[in-house]
């Protein structure tokens, strides 16, 4: 049985700090699905992600290519995870369920601290996640280190 972990972005953006987690994700052998609700912000995601530092290079693709079963990270809007990913990782409020929790190694909420309605759409996550039975972990960023505030399960 999975956990979530929520990531409370408060000090560096989601585009510095995702390919971070997915970094850890794929160093413990995990593909990755990076899940959004907005299909323009995910290209833009992606394009951030091709011109990283080549040392921080992360190979992923959008989801609905031809070789989306090959990539060790994909993004896309979708609840399918046509890679395999065992992990998810949730941006801008997209939707997961406590059976994909319960189903993956690990699922990742990751919100903007200095968004009023994405910090409401965390809490009602982490409400209706942990109401569910899903083990749950709150992280927030501190002088540029992460520390898990709260656990649930």
């Amino acid at each position: 049985m999975g956990a979530v972990y929520f990531y409370h972005l408060t000090e560096r953006p989601l585009e510095a700090t995702l390919p971070m987690l997915i970094g850890k994700a794929r160093q413990a052998g995990w593909r990755v699905m990076v899940r959004g609700a907005n299909p323009r912000r995910l290209e833009w995601l992606d394009e951030k992600l091709w011109t990283m530092e080549p040392e921080s290079f992360l190979a992923h693709g959008m989801a609905g290519g031809p070789h989306d079963a090959a990539q060790p990270v994909l993004l896309g809007t979708g609840a399918e995870r046509p890679n395999g990913a065992q992990c998810v990782m949730a941006i801008e409020g997209a939707e997961v369920t406590a059976e994909e929790v319960a189903a993956l190694e690990r699922v990742c909420v990751l919100f903007d601290g200095g968004d009023p309605a994405a910090l409401d759409a965390a809490r009602g996550q982490w409400r209706s996640l942990t109401r569910a039975g899903a083990a749950a972990q709150y992280w927030a960023e501190e002088d540029g280190r992460w520390s898990k505030r709260a656990e649930s399960g």
